[in-house]
């Protein structure tokens, strides 16, 4: 039984929890995630990971609800258990000296792209983080990334906080005045298809972190199947990330909706026995 040792509220639906996981913890790499089951009646659920302590053996998550597991997860208490946590799955992000890297992410994704960023970094490139969100509302972790790149700048939909306008507006407006040997994008589909189409116009290198459905994380089960450069890839053992010029976004985005009516029931279920 792994057990959470904290939960904090980041905005509204987010949370960021904290669980004592020292396996887990003591192998991760930027870029990869790990999978979790609450109890033995639930279901199979990839994580990315925000934050890990290898001495303390503690691995951190940002959780957002949006179906049954991750409102149930979101609600643990600290000393509440996890049935089981099995990880790192995945490969790691390829950290090397790119020169100048912009990191582009949705409010759902910060967690998942700063400790990526922060390796960047710290292999001497000039990092550039463009965060969207539907309102100042939903930008959180803002100072801690800002302490692991050169600037970040923000984009809401409502405008109530930096730009008004899209993530990826923002990264056209950047690209009129700046050079940038690599995007790597993580959020919605569409944020990273539009990313990698706004970086193979200025020749930029493009890499993509891909949400797709996953069940064992272990490329067993074929859930996470994508096509890249019209192959078939399983994102969670030969990704997640890919070249963002390769990937079939629009086949990602339909298979990504393969169970959202089922998905409904389990939470209107889930909601009614609350």
């Amino acid at each position: 039984m792994y057990k959470v040792v904290a939960n904090s509220e980041l905005a509204p639906g987010y949370k960021l929890v904290k669980i004592h996981a020292p396996l887990v913890a003591a192998k991760i790499q930027p870029g990869q995630f790990f999978v979790l089951r609450i109890d033995e009646k639930g279901e199979r659920i990839p994580m990315s990971i925000f934050e890990f302590d290898r001495k303390r053996g503690y691995i951190e998550t940002v959780v957002h609800e949006v179906g049954k597991t991750t409102k149930k997860l979101a609600s643990l208490e600290v000393g509440d258990g996890i049935m089981n946590i099995i990880g790192p799955l995945g490969k790691p992000s390829e950290i090397r000296r790119y020169g100048h890297v912009v990191c582009i992410c949705r409010e759902g994704t910060v967690g998942a792209i700063h400790p990526i960023a922060r390796s960047l970094k710290r292999a001497g490139n000039k990092v550039t983080i463009i965060v969207g969100a539907r309102s100042k509302e939903y930008v959180f972790l803002l100072d801690k990334l800002k302490k692991i790149s050169d600037e970040v700048i923000v984009a809401t939909d409502d405008g109530s906080m930096g730009r008004k306008g899209y993530a990826v507006s923002a990264l056209r407006d950047f690209l009129k005045s700046n050079k940038v040997d690599l995007i790597l994008s993580i959020g919605p589909t569409l944020l990273m298809k539009t990313a990698s189409k706004i970086a193979k116009e200025h020749g930029a290198k493009a890499i993509s972190s891909l949400g797709a459905i996953m069940l064992d994380g272990t490329g067993m089960c074929g859930a996470c199947r994508v096509t890249v450069g019209g192959e078939t890839k399983f994102a969670c053992v030969h990704g997640p990330e890919f070249d963002g010029y390769k990937v079939d976004f629009d086949e990602l985005k339909r298979r990504q909706k393969m169970y959202v009516e089922e998905e409904k029931i389990a939470l209107k279920e889930y909601e009614r026995l609350l």
